[in-house]
């Protein structure tokens, strides 16, 4: 996603550079989803909890058969 981001800084001042403004306009909102998108990305990253599960304990067996067809 970076890479994306990166890439689409790039393409904008190209278009700039160029005079696409229509170009630049919808880099621009292609830009704003990358980012939101990275920072949505950064905050979970910020927010992970650790769970405890406990150890498992093992169950006795079954002596009984299951029955058959």
């Amino acid at each position: 996603m970076v890479e994306i981001r990166d890439n689409l800084i790039a393409r904008i001042a190209e278009a700039e550079r160029e005079g696409w403004l229509g170009e630049v306009e919808g880099l621009r909102v292609s830009l704003a989803g990358a980012e939101d998108k990275l920072a949505r990305i950064d905050r979970r990253r910020d927010h992970r909890t650790v769970v405890d599960l406990g150890i498992p304990t093992p169950q006795p067996a079954s002596t009984a058969l299951p029955p058959r067809p």
